[in-house]
């Protein structure tokens, strides 16, 4: 049942939760001496970190050694996997330094390269969406040597961004000397958490109007390439869901993977049941692991090398179709 702790876990577990005292437990990262019991929980996410590591890697693999993704598109493709991969082998370490390697400082930094690899993979994603509006509202000006350095702005400062939230726990921002200021996800404070959680909902607020913005766009682009080219109103009308539906999945995905642990990080409390904690946490990692799907392998460039690496099915010297990131 929801309130009731995971079958293998015990008042010895140092994994992600404390051990239930009367009032629930909470995502914790210290370590105890005690004898270990493992959490089925654990196991879980350390499986999707192995999965999320393997499918970033290979897109991160793709970009760098390919030198025809050198576009501010693939380059921004690069960043999100790149923070997605470290989210999965955050998760990696952490299941292998609390059970194995137990130490305060260890945990702390696991901690912040987690808290930097996910807002990192949200701030990508917040940047790719701005790539893409900005590729259909200024199409004719969007091969330019503006964009790729708006592009590289964009990337110091989500990843400058994420370093420094990432750091906060290491600094001293944790709650490990006054346990009643932790959050859900121990050692982070709850005024962390809260901050955490209302940036997220910031992006998410400004992503959701760009993509309302992008669909307006995509809609009238479609009508006058029926006018131009007297297409019958069948076909403007499927070009149209298609599109607005490609962006409705993209955005649902995204909104059905991080809103429920971000509303459970403003109203939850340390003291809450420590499945709730998993529950609303493990889909937010599924989001790292349907980004490659979404925003690599539906590429058709990144798909001819993946073939050309696989079986040799196409030349690695044709040429690259030059294409829009709103393709992507």
């Amino acid at each position: 049942m929801m309130g009731e702790e995971p079958p293998n876990s015990s008042r010895g577990h140092r994994g992600w939760f404390t051990a239930r005292n009367g009032s629930g437990s909470s995502l914790d990262l210290e370590s105890v001496v005690q004898p270990l019991a493992l959490n089925p929980w654990d196991v879980v996410l350390c499986i999707s970190g192995t999965i999320i590591s393997c499918e970033n890697a290979v897109v991160v693999v793709v970009i760098f050694y390919t030198p025809a993704f050198r576009a501010p598109m693939f380059l921004l493709i690069g960043s999100l996997a790149t923070a997605d991969l470290l989210a999965g082998l955050g998760l990696i370490l952490h299941f292998a330094f609390v059970y194995f390697i137990p130490s305060e400082v260890i945990s702390l930094l696991t901690m912040g390269l987690l808290v930097t690899s996910f807002i990192a993979s949200v701030s990508s994603l917040l940047t790719i969406t701005i790539d893409r509006y900005l590729s259909l509202y200024n199409a004719l000006t969007y091969y330019s040597e503006t964009t790729v350095t708006r592009t590289y702005i964009m990337l110091i400062l989500t990843w400058g961004t994420s370093i420094c939230y990432g750091l906060l726990p290491i600094m001293g921002w944790n709650c490990l000397k006054e346990p009643s200021t932790c959050s859900i996800v121990k050692p982070l404070t709850k005024n962390h958490l809260i901050i955490l959680s209302v940036s997220f909902f910031m992006v998410f607020a400004v992503m959701l109007q760009l993509y309302v913005q992008i669909c307006k766009i995509v809609c009238h682009h479609a009508h006058q390439i029926a006018v131009q080219r007297h297409f019958l109103a069948t076909s403007h009308y499927v070009t149209t869901r298609k599109g607005i539906a490609t962006l409705a999945i993209i955005l649902g995905t995204f909104a059905s993977c991080w809103l429920p642990f971000a509303i459970y990080c403003l109203l939850g409390d340390y003291s809450y049941p420590a499945l709730y904690t998993y529950a609303t946490l493990l889909p937010a990692t599924y989001n790292s692991m349907i980004n490659p799907v979404i925003y690599a392998f539906r590429n058709r460039e990144i798909q001819r090398v993946l073939w050309t690496v696989c079986c040799g099915c196409f030349s690695s010297t044709m040429p690259f179709r030059s294409c829009f990131p709103s393709d992507v």
